[in-house]
């Protein structure tokens, strides 16, 4: 029971400083770019029941409030003083780690023999073996292609190391050195954890110090009920995709947001099946588990920014997502990709809320996080290299008083982009375009935000070019009460010059010296009616390059003249046009699938799928799909109620049992 507000003010703060200072232990010493530059890393500190009661703002990745680490935790049963335990497998940890890449490390904090808390780190690897470098490719079909597996284990023992640990991981992966540094830069912060609790204990006592612990969780949880209660009561389905899954069919995540009072439930019924790709996120549906509320503990810290960044928030959010679904793997399924899901997730929760609270949720976000990394010999020196080239977001959603953000989206908002010169001075490259996109933000009264042109030259033989988690590539971010959407992102090979093609996805590219690969990232849609936005901003933004005066004019309503707005052109284009206020515009391609495969038809599609075993269901969905189109363009209309009898037909005439 919270009794001493003044004092949980004060513990809050010393918390605070803490993690943040943890985390700047790791910025400044970690080796990796991915680590030092773009931030992908977490330092949090643990109840001794595995509650996150401290977590960065600042520094690193800040949005793991709900990480289950019980399981991990009581996977180790003779915790000492001087341990480190580490681990980096989803399935043997409970949903703590969600992929290979994301190496953990957990220490006990003692006083007196017990354990007063737990700090935990983790570093997002370079690479950690497996198939492709970086470790993470979208067609990797189970977990063993995407590197090495560690379940909890002790690196350190009562302070000493065990080198056949270490030696097994660094000898599994391509950059052992750099894997080694980062490691060393979160045992560092571990340690300065521990001295930070100490001094507190010192101060306080422990019992005080486990007292506040608990009370700050249940500070954060009450003011998070206060919140959730202006909410309307109510049921709230939303649901969206990722593209271009096994079969080159969209693999659809769907929500029913149930607000009930102070609590909420995330009910994932009609999500797919999970998939023979990496876009499978481990769950294990634990409750308020972190890939699955950030869009909550973003909304929550919106209109309480006073509210303590910690677990508490997510104690009153329960979830379901139906076992063996996208949500909820079976063991060893693949998972290296599950950032690009994550991000949907996040877009399907706000979609959700956007309907109970109208006009406080923004439009969707470019949607990806598209990490483009290389490996290379360098002629210069003969040595072998992999990194990561940048981190590609794109426009953030347009808000309901105010425009995007421009190249960064709010899903991703902790990743930092990488310096062109950072990256030139580490590997044998050019980057020879790095800014804004024209034309790719969604209009509306309130704009989305652009989009990235990014251009790299090779400069090495037999270059290897990884991109996950690119996204958003077909279906555009979709727009709010009347905005228009964002665009879509592209890859080029060789824009402008002999052999230009268009590359999709790129899991796995070969790449010469002399070739240039162009990424084109998504803007973020508009909200309100474009009509009503000021002339003299969009003239702005046509003056600052981001947007052409022909998009002004079609987009807007408003004729550029030179350097200024023709106002009576202008007053012509937009006299009686009756702009649009529908609640979601999803663009032309979205809606085309959509004319086929309607809620009704595609939750009859997983609701059949069910009925089989979990080996066929991805193949009898895309067979089911191929089907019923190839039935649709022969003029026969399939119904949700024939979805069953073609499923079946199909099984029975492959000879599948």
């Amino acid at each position: 029971m919270i009794t001493d507000k003044v004092f949980l003010e004060i513990f809050n703060n010393r918390i605070q400083a803490a993690v943040e200072e943890m985390a700047n232990v790791v910025l400044r010493t970690g080796f990796t770019a991915f680590v030092k530059e773009t931030g992908d890393f977490g330092t949090y500190l643990l109840s001794p029941a595995g509650e996150t009661f401290g977590s960065p703002l600042d520094t690193g990745y800040n949005l793991s409030l709900g990480i289950p680490a019980a399981t991990a935790i009581n996977a180790i049963k003779d915790w000492q003083e001087g341990d480190i335990v580490i681990c980096n497998d989803p399935y043997s940890t409970g949903g703590m780690v969600t992929h290979l890449p994301d190496l953990h490390l957990i220490k006990p904090y003692f006083h007196e023999g017990r354990i007063i808390a737990f700090g935990l780190c983790f570093v997002h690897s370079s690479d950690v073996g497996g198939k492709v470098p970086g470790s993470v490719s979208p067609t990797a079909y189970d977990i063993h292609m995407e590197g090495i597996r560690i379940a909890p284990v002790k690196l350190y023992e009562a302070g000493r190391l065990n080198g056949q640990v270490l030696r097994l991981l660094l000898d599994n992966s391509r950059i052992p050195e750099q894997n080694q540094g980062d490691l060393n830069a979160l045992m560092a912060a571990l340690n300065r954890g521990e001295v930070r609790l100490k001094e507190l204990i010192r101060r306080y006592g422990a019992e005080q110090v486990e007292q506040g612990i608990e009370n700050l969780l249940e500070y954060a949880e009450l003011k998070a009920r206060t919140i959730i209660e202006e909410i309307p009561d109510g049921s709230y389905d939303f649901w969206d995709y990722l593209e271009k899954g096994p079969g080159g069919y969209p693999i659809r995540l769907r929500c029913r947001m149930t607000i009930s009072g102070s609590d909420i439930h995330l009910d994932f019924t009609g999500t797919d099946p999970q998939v023979r790709a990496s876009f499978n996120i481990p769950t294990h549906n634990q409750q308020g588990h972190y890939m699955l509320v950030p869009a909550l503990i973003r909304y929550f810290r919106t209109f309480d920014p006073t509210i303590p960044w910690n677990s508490g928030m997510v104690r009153m959010v329960s979830n379901y997502a139906p076992p063996a679904s996208l949500l909820n793997p079976q063991v060893n399924a693949a998972v290296g990709a599950r950032a690009a899901t994550f991000i949907r997730v996040m877009d399907v929760i706000t979609g959700a809320l956007s309907q109970a609270q109208v006009n406080k949720v923004p439009a969707a976000g470019a949607g990806q996080a598209c990490i483009v990394m290389m490996a290379m010999t360098d002629p210069a020196d003969g040595k072998s290299k992999v990194g990561v080239i940048q981190p590609i977001c794109g426009g953030s959603g347009a808000r309901p008083m105010k425009d995007g953000i421009d190249g960064m989206d709010f899903a991703v908002g902790h990743l930092r982009n990488i310096p062109a010169e950072t990256v030139e001075a580490e590997m044998p490259i050019l980057i020879e375009q790095y800014g804004l996109r024209k034309d790719s933000a969604g209009a509306g009264r309130f704009r989305g935000g652009s989009g990235i042109d990014l251009r790299v030259r090779i400069l090495s033989p037999d270059t290897v070019m990884t991109a996950r988690n690119m996204e958003r590539m077909e279906f555009q971010p979709w727009g709010r009460v009347g905005g228009g959407v964002g665009e879509h992102g592209e890859a080029i090979l060789n824009e402008g010059r002999a052999g230009e093609r268009s590359l999709g996805r790129i899991d796995e590219l070969l790449l010469q010296p002399g070739d240039t690969v162009t990424f084109l990232s998504q803007g973020g849609g508009g909200y309100g009616d474009p009509y009503e936005r000021e002339p003299k901003l969009v003239l702005e933004d046509v003056l600052k390059g981001l947007l052409s005066a022909g998009q002004a004019r079609e987009g807007y309503g408003v004729e550029i003249a030179g350097n200024t707005v023709d106002e009576a052109a202008t007053s012509l284009l937009r006299s009686g046009t009756a702009g649009s206020r529908e609640a979601f515009s999803f663009g032309e391609a979205r809606e085309t699938f959509e004319a086929l495969w309607a809620d009704e038809m595609q939750l009859a599609v997983i609701n059949a799928l069910s009925q089989y075993p979990l080996a066929l269901r991805d193949y009898l969905k895309r067979q089911t799909m191929a089907e019923v189109e190839k039935l649709t363009r022969t003029g026969e209309a399939v119904t949700p109620q024939a979805v069953p009898e073609v499923m079946e037909q199909l099984r029975r005439a492959i000879g599948l049992r």
